[in-house]
């Protein structure tokens, strides 16, 4: 597991689970060390089963701890990974922009998810490996076109040097934040209306994940 929070009794207004999903060799698990460690290892190995990592951050005075999920990318986890869908209110669907074959995974990756997930799940797709932009197998205007196509977010970002890394998280855990702000809103607007008919209703203000209930079902190895 990596971790950069230690404290388990750290305050938080809302928790997030987002799920790293794309081919194997993409280079998730460096997107998620990158963000959350400031780290990049030209040696990382395949992610085996599920790793999970946390950051936590301000939004409008909130603080946001997102616990960002690392999911393996090989055929023979696909079954154990896809219970880790559960729960997630974002994901970041990977490929690397010069293996083409990682593109066009993407269209499956992305069913998977849906199939798996709340229908408002909110989406980042991004072309990693910009650093290698020489070596470019996919077009910009072909990912672009892409993500209109299934109306979710692109960035293309390099675990390397840093691009636009940051700049994926939080415009993804923006865009969650601003999703739950406007669910809760709808919420007690419903509940008012209903307290004015006579009925009682129960609104809920926090998307709340615990880890440690599925950390303790699965054993898990950081690559």
């Amino acid at each position: 597991m990596i971790d950069s929070d230690s404290s388990e009794d750290e305050e938080y207004d809302f928790l997030y689970k987002i799920v790293l999903i794309g081919d194997s060799g993409v280079g998730k698990t460096n997107l998620l060390s990158r963000y959350c460690r400031n780290e990049f290892d030209l040696q990382s190995k395949s992610t085996i089963g599920v790793e999970f990592a946390t950051k936590t951050l301000q939004i409008d005075g909130k603080i946001i701890k997102a616990q960002i999920w690392d999911t393996a990318g090989q055929e023979r986890y696909r079954a154990i990974t896809s219970a880790y869908y559960r729960g997630a209110v974002g994901a970041i669907l990977v490929f690397d922009i010069t293996k083409y074959s990682t593109f066009e995974n993407c269209e499956r990756w992305l069913n998977e998810l849906r199939e798996h997930s709340s229908e408002d799940i909110k989406i980042m797709l991004v072309g990693n490996k910009v650093d290698l932009k020489h070596l470019r197998a996919v077009a910009l205007e072909k990912s672009t076109t892409f993500s209109e196509e299934h109306g979710i977010s692109l960035l293309e970002t390099s675990a390397l040097d840093s691009t636009n890394v940051e700049k994926a998280y939080a415009d993804l855990l923006n865009d969650i934040y601003r999703n739950t702000i406007k669910t809760t809103k709808n919420k007690i607007e419903d509940e008012n209306t209903e307290k004015v008919q006579g009925k009682s209703s129960i609104v809920i203000q926090k998307h709340d994940i615990d880890p440690e209930n599925e950390k303790e079902k699965r054993s898990k190895k950081c690559c």
